[in-house]
């Protein structure tokens, strides 16, 4: 029999987002938490804790959405940027302590499996997500199957360099010149401050530009266009229908984002690829994640159920 529901775990960079999902996509309940940054024992800690807190008789399955590439062969998530989480065996751990079927996922390709299965994707075969938070993540189906490259580490979108030589990225990755460095909520905090002070951030950012502040508008339009530099990019390569932006700042800053990087991907992208190409804003908001790790789960389960 098909379980009725699963637990999404979303862990980002500041907060943990959990919530028990039915099959239709819909939230049954959910709760938050701070993601600790001290180790990885407290992280592996707190997403134990998320679990335990939504598990009961209806939840035939858990899922996890994580900001690293994965070893889906291992179960392993191999190296966070922005969490202390490291050639972590994740699938099993979690498997052993609850004794249901776990599986495990790239957050970015979670989020998008979301928008395909339940949000602005649906019905749609050929879909590239970019999740703006504290970093820059990426998802793609293709030919309506999720894409996850060779043994699940593929589709790290935001460490496409778009700056020869520019910026150093963030956190673990020892990179310059990547999307994420120009185009994720981290890289507008850090343009909001030289600006606005050491107290802005990119949330203040987008309450100035809403309040009709020029200078901010024009912040946010930068960024727009880096971002628009990698998708006409990934238009290019992957010939998606429809690209989503989602994540905590891509939702937040769309409006000021969509032009500047719609006229850059157009610019950037060749025919076909440009004149099919569709830009939408993520249905499922900041709980994209945490609804397409839960299908992860159920993937999960129906897999063993089919074996």
């Amino acid at each position: 029999m098909q379980a009725g529901h699963a637990i999404g775990v979303d862990l980002g960079g500041t907060k943990i987002l959990a919530g028990v999902v039915a099959r239709d996509g819909s939230i049954v309940r959910r709760h938050e938490r701070p993601t600790p940054q001290d180790s990885q024992e407290h992280v592996l800690a707190e997403l134990e804790a998320a679990v335990a807190e939504l598990l009961d008789d209806s939840v035939g399955a858990v899922g996890f959405g994580v900001p690293s590439p994965i070893d889906q062969a291992r179960g392993v998530v191999v190296r966070c940027v922005n969490v202390p989480l490291e050639d972590a065996p994740l699938r099993d751990h979690m498997r052993e302590r609850f004794e249901i079927p776990v599986g495990l996922d790239n957050d970015a390709n979670a989020a998008a499996i979301g928008e395909w299965r339940a949000g602005v994707g649906q019905g749609v075969d050929d879909l590239l997500m970019l999740t703006l938070g504290t970093g820059v993540g990426g998802g793609v189906v293709s030919g309506g199957k999720p894409f996850r490259g060779r043994n699940g580490a593929g589709a790290e979108l935001g460490h496409v360099v778009v700056v020869h030589g520019g910026r150093p990225c963030q956190g673990a990755c020892t990179g310059h010149g990547h999307l994420e460095a120009y185009a994720s909520g981290s890289a507008a905090t850090a343009a909001a401050r030289e600006t606005f002070g050491p107290s802005a951030d990119a949330h203040r950012l987008v309450r100035l530009a809403n309040e009709g502040d020029a200078k901010a508008k024009e912040l946010l339009e930068e960024v727009g266009g880096y971002l628009g530099s990698g998708i006409g990019s990934f238009v290019n390569v992957f010939g998606p229908q429809l690209v989503v932006l989602g994540g905590g700042f891509g939702v937040a800053a769309y409006d000021y984002l969509r032009g500047p990087a719609e006229e850059v991907a157009r610019r950037e992208a060749l025919e076909p690829m440009r004149s099919a190409m569709q830009l939408a804003k993520a249905e499922l908001g900041t709980a994209a994640g945490l609804i397409g790790a839960a299908f992860v789960g159920f993937e999960t389960v129906d897999a063993a159920e089919s074996t």
